[in-house]
């Protein structure tokens, strides 16, 4: 499933210079943040884990994800370059399948590996804080490359609704809307989170179990249904 030349394709699209620069633009704003919380305040950890999952969860993860999961394919579909990837004998779940793994593997190394050095410099992983958002990180790379990848898939506007998901939906509805916080990747990151930190720490309001299954269940979802959108795409000599 997974093809070493889609992947190679994918990773110098995602790592050119405009998307490079915003992907480390992100991190080394929560890097300066915790830098200087933690010159101002000294360690503290419930004030790690508000600057972690307020900034770094609730910010930082998504918005990577869009750049990632909207990136791997939207615009080969928009230029019309994906032509060039359909027409060879490649399947086309492959196709998706590789380029999921390039977004999940570019959100995770930009969002989970500073999240866990911003938890370091915060509060040196007192009760298991660092370590605990690191992994909300990194199950939420999954769940949101697979959701980005598909809107990318689907619609030339991906970005714009992914970061409609991501600011409006999860930042603003999740916070102030119970139900909202069911279908939220970072409430099931975050009971992920609870799980690993300190008592009280970090709170979720889904159950580990059913964050679990949300978690698995959209991204397999997600890929699956992005993989049926490819076969249908018409080449421009079929139309």
């Amino acid at each position: 499933m997974y093809n070493p030349t889609v992947a190679r394709l994918t990773y110098r699209a995602l790592l050119g210079r405009r998307r490079a620069l915003i992907l480390f633009l992100l991190p080394a704003l929560l890097l300066a943040i915790a830098a200087a919380v933690r010159v101002f305040n000294g360690a503290d950890d419930q004030v790690a884990a508000d600057v972690l999952g307020g900034f770094a969860l609730a910010t930082m993860v998504p918005l990577i994800g869009v750049i990632a999961g909207t990136g791997a394919i939207g615009p080969e579909i928009d230029d019309g370059s994906i032509v060039y990837l359909l027409s060879k004998p490649v399947k086309r779940p492959s196709i998706i399948f590789t380029k999921l793994i390039v977004a999940i593997a570019v959100t995770m190394v930009f969002s989970a590996v500073p999240t866990f050095i911003a938890g370091m410099i915060l509060n040196g992983n007192g009760q298991q804080v660092a370590v605990a958002y690191t992994v909300a990180a990194l199950v939420a790379s999954i769940a949101y490359s697979a959701l980005f990848l598909l809107l990318g898939t689907v619609s030339r506007h991906a970005v714009v609704i992914g970061l409609v998901y991501a600011l409006v939906w999860e930042a603003l509805f999740g916070s102030l809307i119970s139900g909202a916080k069911t279908l939220s990747v970072q409430q099931w990151s975050l009971a992920v989170a609870q799980k690993v930190s300190g008592e009280g720490l970090i709170t979720s309001d889904v159950g580990l179990a059913t964050a679990v299954s949300l978690l698995t269940g959209v991204t397999v979802l997600a890929t699956w249904y992005a993989g049926q959108k490819l076969r249908t795409l018409k080449l421009a000599g079929e139309e």
